[in-house]
């Protein structure tokens, strides 16, 4: 057995053990998955500073303090806001499904002769109603349940500490790291892995850098514009259009269909619909010219249906963690597949041809072979 054999077993034995490990530590990894996720999404506004003429310390604790005053942000003002309004969706809910009745299947029934009939609908309403309202006890019962173990809260805390801690950390020493990583590779394949590194880095931080910052840029667009109109929930439908715009054209779909249906139920006029198809137009025609091209650039990201698999399969095998690790992973799949077909295509065995017949030879008389070979015989002519 050769010195590359070996060294093959060598890597899926690691490989094995790698996955074993996630298996059996994931309650444990993830605070320290999600911090990585944060310092490698960060990392380039932390070199950024660096380059100018800031220390990584510092550059790094600005980033640190900036985004925890994001944070506290959005924890004091947006999510009451989006409570109000996911309430105010629900409180809803009667009008559109009473609409969606009394409106939309007799005209489509009507025109189209469809014959079907909307479920009764008041039912779901009544218990979305009723959780939302007691959603306040359901957590209060949370908590009571929670604090009955004090090492059930002890971890549950310590592992919500680690996080920031971890991040701060990791962010600082994330060149560090990846440069030991990369003199720790075996020199035979330090040139392959160093490429297929570069080209998933590449491939994640166009989906998750770029097309994130699309999805916030879509949803914030969505959500202003649907208030301009005056959607009473237009804000939580815009948001809920930009955060699942990263599969093309379903955020768009979406956001329009529950636009024009809260249109027609809160003011019964084309004028307001025609103003909703308005801001998802001009959301689509930001997200094509300007926010894709400038965000994204012309890197490869991510195939919207590999993105859903990758997450599903992931929750699947590894619960949350997997979650978390499923974007990384379906990148370094792609990258890797990638570089098998381009193996494959300079192979012998793409690359092979049918053999050629082989040409009779002259043996040195100098003739032609096409010479050498008899004439067929004419047939004879019947009119002679």
């Amino acid at each position: 057995m050769n010195s590359t054999t070996n060294l093959r077993w060598q890597m899926l034995a690691l490989f094995v053990l790698l996955m074993a490990a996630l298996y059996s530590l994931s309650p444990v990894l993830t605070p320290f998955v999600i911090a990585g996720m944060f310092a490698y999404l960060f990392d380039p506004l932390a070199d950024l500073l660096e380059r100018w003429k800031l220390s990584r310390t510092t550059a790094v604790s600005i980033v640190f303090l900036a985004l925890s005053l994001v944070v506290t942000l959005i924890l004091l003002l947006l999510i009451p806001y989006l409570s109000r309004q996911v309430a105010a969706f629900i409180g809803h809910l009667p009008q559109w499904f009473a609409w969606m009745q009394n409106v939309a299947v007799p005209w489509l029934h009507e025109r189209f002769e469809l014959d079907f009939e909307i479920p009764d609908m008041q039912q779901v309403v009544t218990v979305l109603q009723n959780h939302w309202k007691e959603a306040g006890g359901v957590a209060t019962t949370v908590v009571a349940s929670i604090s009955k173990s004090g090492f059930a809260v002890i971890s549950w805390v310590a592992r919500l500490v680690v996080i920031p801690v971890a991040f701060f950390y990791l962010l600082r020493d994330w060149d560090v790291m990846i440069a030991k990583i990369h003199d720790l590779l075996p020199r035979s394949i330090e040139p392959v892995v160093s490429r297929l590194a570069r080209e998933a880095d590449e491939t994640l931080s166009a989906f998750v850098r770029g097309q994130l910052s699309v999805m916030i840029v879509l949803g914030i667009l969505y959500a202003l514009g649907l208030w301009a109109v005056g959607i009473d929930v237009g804000p939580l439908i815009g948001l809920i259009a930009g955060l699942i715009s990263f599969v093309p054209y379903l955020g768009s779909i979406t956001g329009i269909l529950m636009g024009v249906i809260a249109a027609l139920v809160q003011y019964g006029d084309v004028t307001h619909v025609v103003l909703v198809l308005v801001v998802f137009v001009v959301g689509q025609l930001m997200e094509g010219y300007v926010l894709v091209p400038r965000l994204v650039g012309e890197k490869i990201g991510l195939h919207p249906v590999a993105v859903i698999f990758a997450v599903l399969a992931g929750g699947e095998l590894f619960g949350f963690l997997g979650v978390l690790l499923a974007l990384p992973v379906a990148s370094v799949l792609m990258v890797l597949l990638r570089y098998a077909n381009e193996r494959y295509r300079a192979s012998l065995l793409y690359a092979h041809e049918a053999p050629v017949p082989a040409v009779p030879e002259t043996h040195g008389t100098g003739e032609s072979p096409v010479a050498n070979v008899s004439p067929t015989p004419k047939p004879p002519d019947r009119n002679a």
